[in-house]
């Protein structure tokens, strides 16, 4: 890969600086200091193995909602409730095409299979949706650290202080997913991130409440066996779990959009998610007072 920098500290800008350290960007990379984390968007290799998606129109269930954020915005979402008043919500956090029908999608399918939870589906683009290769790599390098922390701490806020928090996401998301389990602090109940570039700040790991479920390719030229390697052991260091699930597939395995998409692997990969996040949820018991129990 000819333009393949490795960035160095912490994981989507949340890190100290990088300045003694090489730097990577990929739909997958943090916001560091810099912010840099899309130089890859003008490599050929990378570019050719995202395809625009194919159209699709998501006419299920859920609404776009709109909450305060800590930065004096307004943070979007897609929202699904839960049938039964539930303070356990799902943060689901796109990849780098945004907040679209597909993700929508996705967010219907864990709002079935997991009865109970309330499911969000962030918006880190402030309405902002890709539809080609260029337009995501330009989206992408859009996003600010502290908007993109407004729009999770935002949304932690408005499933209120009694909430019980778990993310998923994938490739940009999946950064921001680990990223979204260090905001929610004690709330946070679990975590599972999809070839998502790792956080290296092992004082950073420590603070994490919940274990983590990370997804990965083995083929993945980005978020590759090395940088996994890494994470195994800053989560050691930190004294944290972390589950590691690696398939023979390239990135972006779990997009069906995708030309490396992996009908097989993606199913299982999903199967093992829902498995831990419902495993995650049903450690707790419900609480009532908070803004997720309201009825409607």
């Amino acid at each position: 890969m000819k333009k393949l920098l490795l960035f160095g500290a912490a994981l989507l800008g949340f890190a100290s600086s990088a300045s003694a350290q090489t730097k990577m960007a990929s739909c997958c990379a943090r916001p560091a200091a810099t912010e840099a984390f899309a130089m890859l968007a003008t490599d050929k290799d990378f570019s050719g193995g995202h395809d625009a998606p194919l159209p699709y129109e998501y006419t299920g269930t859920g609404e776009m909602i709109e909450f305060a954020t800590p930065d004096g915005g307004k943070g979007k979402a897609f929202e699904i409730k839960s049938a039964t008043p539930s303070t356990k919500y799902l943060f689901v956090i796109h990849e780098w095409w945004g907040l679209n029908d597909y993700i929508k999608k996705e967010a219907a399918t864990y709002a079935t299979e997991l009865p109970g939870v309330n499911i969000i589906a962030l918006d880190l683009y402030d309405g902002k949706i890709a539809t080609t290769p260029t337009e995501a790599g330009e989206r992408m390098q859009e996003v600010k650290t502290e908007r993109a922390t407004a729009i999770i701490q935002g949304a932690q806020a408005y499933a209120g202080p009694k909430a019980q928090f778990a993310s998923v996401g994938w490739c940009f998301g999946g950064g921001w997913s680990l990223q979204a389990a260090l905001l929610g602090g004690k709330q946070t109940a679990g975590c599972v991130m999809y070839y998502g570039m790792p956080e290296k700040d092992v004082a950073k790991l420590k603070t994490l409440n919940s274990d983590v479920l990370g997804i990965f390719a083995v083929q993945d030229k980005w978020i590759n066996p090395a940088v996994v390697a890494q994470f195994k052991g800053d989560m050691a260091a930190a004294g944290k779990k972390l589950t590691v699930r690696s398939y023979d597939a390239d990135h972006a395995f779990a997009n069906p959009s995708n030309p490396k998409y992996n009908r097989t692997f993606a199913a299982q990969a999903h199967t093992l998610a829902v498995t831990y996040l419902k495993g995650k949820f049903s450690s707790a018991a419900p609480k009532r007072g908070s803004h997720g129990a309201r009825k409607g």
